[in-house]
């Protein structure tokens, strides 16, 4: 078993920052590609950015590509997702995942655990 906790989210201003973080513990975290989704009021679930177990590959929705960047530090167990130039279409909950493979993962299938979500709020 995995437990996935988020933190980091608030509310904040067009143009601002954020930095959220991922603290997992359970199931070796080091092994798992990680990734980051978001959920908007009446919206599903999307795909933010993921990480490959070692950190070397990344990925982004176009969306956040240059202005989003996901990291890890493994032997804190800690995944990160700073968010840059935040506008109001980036208000969700956001939910970091431990994927059942090494590699980056895009699809939501190939995640097994999933954190109970942060909320971030951007205000015009």
């Amino acid at each position: 078993q995995v437990q996935l906790v988020e933190s980091g989210g608030g509310l904040v201003q067009t143009g601002d920052s954020l930095r959220l973080s991922c603290a997992a513990s359970g199931r070796t975290f080091s092994n798992a590609g990680m990734g980051w989704f978001r959920q908007a009021p009446g919206k599903g679930r999307e795909f933010v950015a993921a990480i490959s177990w070692n950190g070397d590959s990344t990925y982004y929705a176009d969306s956040v590509k240059g202005r989003f960047t996901i990291s890890r530090d493994n032997a804190k167990n800690t995944m990160y997702l700073l968010m840059n130039s935040l506008n109001p279409e980036d208000t969700a909950v956001y939910y970091c995942a431990a994927a059942r493979v090494t590699r980056v993962a895009v699809n939501r299938n190939e995640y097994d655990y999933w954190g109970q979500g942060t909320q971030v709020t951007v205000s015009s």
